[in-house]
């Protein structure tokens, strides 16, 4: 993967500071960005062989610039990285070209190897090999059913009989590992 340009989207300024650094040591070529805005600015003229979203970008969802990075840089390898994984937002992060997904924390190895074809089909051979917790499944039910309902909380609240600030505070918690 040396020489490659990598196209690092990330609102974090300390994280992208310090992945940046460590993937250049591995000898990348990479450019930040801290919004989708300054994402698609540095598309212009540039092709990138490998990018690197996180999924919440200032409270906006990160999505909506997979088909576009597709579209400007054909054979663009892409990882979507997230700190509130769950299996909806990879199914649509898959479903819009999305070549891997990778929980955070991750250290530019993991990074790296979730964008390698080879290693991403050992990685997912290995999730699946791992059951969930009850309460990984909890999560992972509350973010189909608030997916369904198109983010209404109040909706979600009613479908799954909780009340509405039980499932605001299960929300506001980051989801449990595996």
């Amino acid at each position: 993967m040396e020489g490659l340009s990598l196209l690092l989207v990330e609102d974090d300024e300390v994280f992208a500071h310090v992945i940046g650094r460590a993937l250049r040591q591995r000898g990348l070529v990479v450019q930040h960005a801290a919004s989708l805005g300054d994402a698609t600015a540095l598309l212009d003229g540039q092709d990138f062989a490998l990018a690197v979203l996180d999924l919440n970008l200032g409270g906006h969802s990160s999505l909506p610039l997979i088909p576009v990075l597709k579209e400007q840089c054909p054979g663009i390898r892409l990882l979507v990285l997230t700190g509130y994984a769950s299996i909806a937002t990879a199914v649509d992060a898959i479903k819009l070209g999305a070549d891997n997904y990778l929980a955070k924390p991750a250290d530019a190895d993991e990074i790296l190897a979730a964008l390698s074809k080879a290693q991403a089909a050992h990685l997912d051979d290995a999730a699946v090999q791992e059951p969930m917790s009850v309460r990984r499944l909890e999560w992972e039910h509350i973010q189909k059913v608030l997916k369904e309902n198109d983010g209404n909380i109040s909706e979600t609240a009613r479908q799954l009989k909780m009340h509405r600030r039980t499932l605001q505070r299960k929300l506001q918690k980051r989801p449990v590992q595996r």
